[in-house]
């Protein structure tokens, strides 16, 4: 199974270095690196603290929005064109050519987290660096297999970017919703307001926990705690599992 998955998996390399992702990757970084030094002329106090959220916000945003541009484009593209029915007319597994292209977006994922890192090594302790880092990369696995899933089940690049859009905004800011909704202005809670909660409270059940993962905190202030970020690790396994699941089974199910 490997001798298939490895060709794929190099193949979206390739892709990747193609469409200049990599060099965009690194203009973001010289331009969030740009924005920093002119927050340090204007900053009275705690300098370097501004910078260090300044530019891993910025970072992390950059990074995913990146990956999940290029994933949607670049599976849409092999739609339209008919790369995938060409490669799956030869004897050849569906699982395998899927496996293959997360391989290769995952290396991306990874490149695009070192690359975010690196920089904030001249404003905070390096451990904290390489922690954030490694959970800026489990985040762009999770956001890879998310649109992958939606790239096989709506086919379509606007649709499946405002999926994955949708799903990551929604799954940073949850926690707030869960806070706002269980505090609302008025003392009386009526049967509306319970209506609602359940049903962010659900919603919360179903995502992944974004907002406690890649925290600028950690940064700033202290790195997480080793249980915390076992938690992060196997929550990233267990959804990455889940979404490639239904992501293959979507695409087992296609007639091509």
């Amino acid at each position: 199974m490997l001798r298939h998955i490895l060709p794929i998996a190099r193949y979206t390399l390739l892709e990747a270095l193609r469409n200049r992702l990599l060099i965009l990757a690194l203009i973001l970084v010289a331009a969030g690196l740009g924005l920093t030094q002119f927050l340090q002329q204007i900053a009275l106090t705690e300098s370097n603290q501004i910078q260090a959220a300044l530019l891993a916000a910025l970072l992390r945003v950059g990074a995913v929005f990146m990956l999940a541009g290029f994933v949607v484009t670049s599976m849409v593209r092999e739609f339209n064109d008919k790369v995938m029915e060409l490669i799956l007319s030869r004897p050849l597994r569906r699982s395998s050519y899927f496996f293959g292209k997360l391989a290769g977006y995952a290396a991306v994922a990874l490149a695009l987290a070192l690359i975010s890192s690196l920089p904030l090594a001249l404003f905070a302790p390096a451990a904290r660096v390489a922690l954030w880092g490694l959970s800026l990369a489990c985040e762009l696995l999770l956001v890879t297999a998310f649109a992958l899933f939606c790239v096989f089940t709506l086919a379509q690049v606007m649709s499946a970017l405002a999926a994955v859009t949708g799903f990551y905004l929604l799954a940073r800011s949850i926690s707030a919703l869960q806070i706002m909704a269980a505090n609302p202005l008025y003392d009386a809670v009526s049967l509306g307001q319970k209506v609602v909660n359940f049903v962010i409270d659900a919603i919360a059940f179903l995502l992944p926990g974004l907002d406690r993962m890649t925290q600028t905190g950690w940064l700033i202030y202290a790195a997480p705690t080793a249980a915390e970020f076992s938690q992060l690790l196997a929550q990233t396994a267990i959804y990455v599992l889940l979404l490639c699941g239904a992501a293959l089974f979507d695409l087992q199910r296609k007639n091509f």
